[in-house]
């Protein structure tokens, strides 16, 4: 029998085709770093080591090897982008998004004030896991939970949030409720924000 149609097993890579490239560690090392960059940049040396479990001097080198950019940050210290991402970006539009349990958009980084402000420990568990989230421009302004009933219900954590952003996050929570069409999200990891009677 084929390897991919032996019965209760997944279809391994190598029987798929997909093969995995045999890398030497510092090579390994560079093409993470670089799609890291490419995701969350820019980074500093710090948010790197945490992300990959390895030594600074690991990630030096390999920001060495893809000839990544020294930067400046808003709070004046150093971060690193590729060197086909430089150029000046551009402020969006405003917008509003509700991420799930562990999303790597708010799991990204080691130094999270930037977006998180004080928010940390009501969106994290006690294991360093995150919750739901709610976002404002770039920012985390609270949780969302769901009712019994499936219905999503945001929970602001700020009292800055404007009118108009708490307009478009219910609009968010309604579009949200209805893709889920009554589905409850089981939370795995429930942050503080997100227990019952949570929220501002």
């Amino acid at each position: 029998m084929p390897e991919a149609l032996a019965v209760g097993t997944a279809p391994s890579p190598r029987a798929c085709g997909w093969g995995r490239p045999s890398w030497p560690a510092r090579q390994g090392y560079a093409e993470l770093v670089s799609r890291w960059l490419w995701s969350y940049g820019p980074g500093t040396v710090d948010d790197l080591a945490w992300w990959l479990g390895d030594t600074k001097s690991a990630v030096r080198t390999a920001l060495d090897d893809i000839g990544a950019q020294r930067v400046s940050l808003d709070d004046g210290s150093v971060g690193w982008l590729r060197e086909d991402d430089l150029a000046p970006v551009v402020a969006a539009e405003p917008w509003v998004a509700l991420l799930p349990l562990l999303d790597p958009t708010v799991m990204g980084w080691k130094a999270r004030a930037f977006y998180l402000g004080a928010h940390v420990p009501q969106l994290f568990d006690s294991a360093g896991n995150a919750g739901t989230t709610a976002w404002v421009d770039g920012r985390v302004v609270g949780a969302w939970v769901q009712d019994p009933g499936g219905v999503v219900e945001p929970r602001p954590l700020d009292d800055d949030v404007s009118a108009q952003a708490c307009e478009a996050l219910a609009a968010e929570a309604r579009r949200l409720s209805a893709w889920l069409d009554g589905q409850r999200v089981f939370t795995v990891y429930p942050s503080p924000a997100m227990q019952p009677g949570a929220g501002r």
